[in-house]
């Protein structure tokens, strides 16, 4: 059934509260305990935003100064690296004295190792020659490879572990292409930077000549140096006329750079700020962020609402909030992170028993000395604002560990150790020297290195066959034979020329590489002294370093 709307007739009334709606709304007046509490909670809003930020800061620059120092690590191992080289085939009656004269006029050299054999008491035929710069091995490795010394044909290559440094070498490379410098060793020692850079200057525009200095020497210089041109065609030219050149009575070695100019040099890490200016940075930060929550607030804030006032504003009795009795409300402020690279000049960063980061301590908060906070003003001048000497920080208590917990972390610390035991030493020469031994642990460990013995898994095969009767089907013919004995990677026949006359003998070497020491134990024990063709086999172990080393010679 429609029903009709009635008409509306007759005068308005109003109803109870009608009118409360045409006035503003307005907060009760606070009472002189509210009115504190409300300033309390202001200023302990404040203080812990600028905690907040200066926590946030101290983190940040802690995972940028490891960072760093990854970083600083990995290049001085790689340039150490680098600063090595290997020399094989090396007469046995040569001494250690011969192969650092050979090997000097490339650049100074740290040291020269030469392995020994106890048994015999003599060398094994190779040694590690490390230098000071990585650009003398570098010349050594070009120019000495295949030089012969004490009538044999000395081998030069780069030591078996180089590779796992590579790509850090790769951008130490790119790094020294941005440069037209080029590396002059075997300077007379009376001959000046003004002799070398007169000299030199004829290949093009010289834009630096240093030669390295003795240490507390003034005007004595090491024997080597760099020189930078300003364009890349000078420095091939001055490489490509000057190497080997005769200057004051010894003769020049010239190559080209292959490390950027600061690279021996220790990276420098970010710039350090003053404790008052990281404090005014997180001050700042603080305040600006909490302004910005106000602003934020006020745009969604309904009409007829009482807005609040920002921090930076008094606040009058009849517009802040009023929080119920006993009850501090904190202003709420979005983090923000600002980096400051180092708080306070003793730049210690504790963490307490939960794994929170506080910065050093200082009265009321751990890492904020009292101090000035700057705060900008509307006309761009930086006034000193007070900074609240007290904040109070609670501290987390010591939790125990649960049983589990303790067993996890013993497995966990064992487990450390069993890996530190077992790592590799792949120090360079200079820290193996130097290597200090301190305590029962460190005992033990460097004992259980001396004791293990090193393990061969390579077969040297002589007097098998000679050069006549060689043929393709003899690798083949030698791998099935010897893989009765065990599982064969590889089969290297190498033909060894005893002088560099034409009709010098030849000598035939079969190298066999097995899986395990164990396997070669047993072709010894099987091939050694068999009848093979007429001849009588000799099969032995032959040294892995040299093996790895592609040095056959031994």
């Amino acid at each position: 059934v429609y029903i009709p709307q009635a008409d509306q007739v007759g005068s308005l009334l109003e109803g109870p509260g009608a009118k409360r709606d045409q006035k503003p709304f307005t907060l009760p007046k606070l009472s002189s305990t509210q009115h504190e509490l409300v300033q309390k909670a202001k200023k302990y809003a404040f203080e812990q935003s600028i905690k907040s930020v200066l926590v946030k800061q101290t983190i940040a620059h802690q995972q940028q100064q490891m960072q760093n120092f990854q970083t600083t690590v990995q290049r001085q191992q790689a340039l150490a690296l680098m600063c090595r080289i290997y020399v094989g085939s090396i007469n046995f009656e040569i001494k250690e004295d011969t192969i650092k004269q050979a090997f000097i006029p490339f650049g100074p050299i740290k040291s020269v190792n030469l392995s020994w054999d106890p048994v015999t008491n003599k060398h094994k035929g190779f040694a590690f020659i490390e230098y000071e710069i990585p650009e003398a091995a570098q010349l050594a490795l070009e120019q000495m490879n295949s030089v012969m010394i004490g009538g044999r044909n000395i081998k030069v290559g780069r030591p078996s572990n180089m590779p796992q440094a590579q790509p850090i070498i790769e951008q130490l490379a790119t790094e020294a292409k941005n440069h037209n410098r080029i590396y002059i060793a075997s300077i007379h020692h009376d001959l000046t930077e003004n002799d070398i850079q007169s000299v030199f200057e004829a290949f093009g525009k010289i834009v630096n000549c240093k030669l390295a200095t003795e240490t507390g020497k003034p005007g004595k210089h090491k024997g080597y140096g760099f020189i930078e041109f300003d364009s890349q065609q000078a420095a091939q030219d001055a490489v490509t006329s000057m190497n080997l050149f005769d200057l004051g009575g010894q003769y020049l070695r010239v190559g080209r750079a292959i490390t950027p100019p600061d690279a021996l040099q220790p990276m420098a890490g970010p710039g350090t700020l003053p404790t008052a200016a990281a404090v005014a940075a997180a001050a700042v930060t603080a305040k600006i962020t909490a302004m910005d929550a106000q602003e934020q607030i006020k745009s969604l804030a309904p009409p007829g609402v009482a807005k609040p006032m920002s921090l930076g504003n008094s606040p009058s009795l009849s517009s802040s909030p009023v929080p119920p009795p006993g009850v501090v409300a904190p202003v709420p402020v979005p983090p923000v992170s600002v980096v400051v690279p180092q708080l306070g000049s003793a730049g210690i960063v504790t963490t307490t028993a939960l794994g929170m980061v506080m910065p050093p301590a200082v009265e009321g908060v751990p890492g904020i000395v009292p101090t000035a906070v700057v705060a900008p003003t509307g006309l761009g001048v930086v006034a000193p604002v007070p900074v609240p000497t007290s904040i109070p920080v609670a501290m987390p208590a010591m939790i125990p560990l649960p049983p589990q917990d303790k067993e996890k972390e013993l497995k966990k610390e064992e487990e450390d150790k069993k890996k530190k035991a077992d790592e590799d030493s792949t120090q360079t020469l200079d820290q193996q020297e130097n290597m200090k031994i301190s305590g029962t642990n460190a005992r033990h460990m460097v004992m259980q290195k001396l004791m293990r013995k090193t393990e061969c898994k390579v077969m040297v095969l002589r007097n098998m066959v000679g050069p006549e009767d060689l043929d393709s089907e003899l690798e083949n013919e030698v791998t099935d034979e010897c893989g009765k004995y065990g599982n064969v990677n590889r089969v290297i026949i190498y033909q060894e020329k005893q002088s560099e006359e034409e009709d010098a003998e030849i000598i035939v070497k079969i190298f066999v590489e097995f899986t395990a020491q164990s396997e070669v134990e047993k072709a010894c024990a099987a091939l050694n002294g068999r009848y093979f063709a007429g001849r009588i086999v000799t099969a032995e172990k032959y040294d892995e370093d040299m093996f790895n080393a592609n040095d056959l010679s031994g």
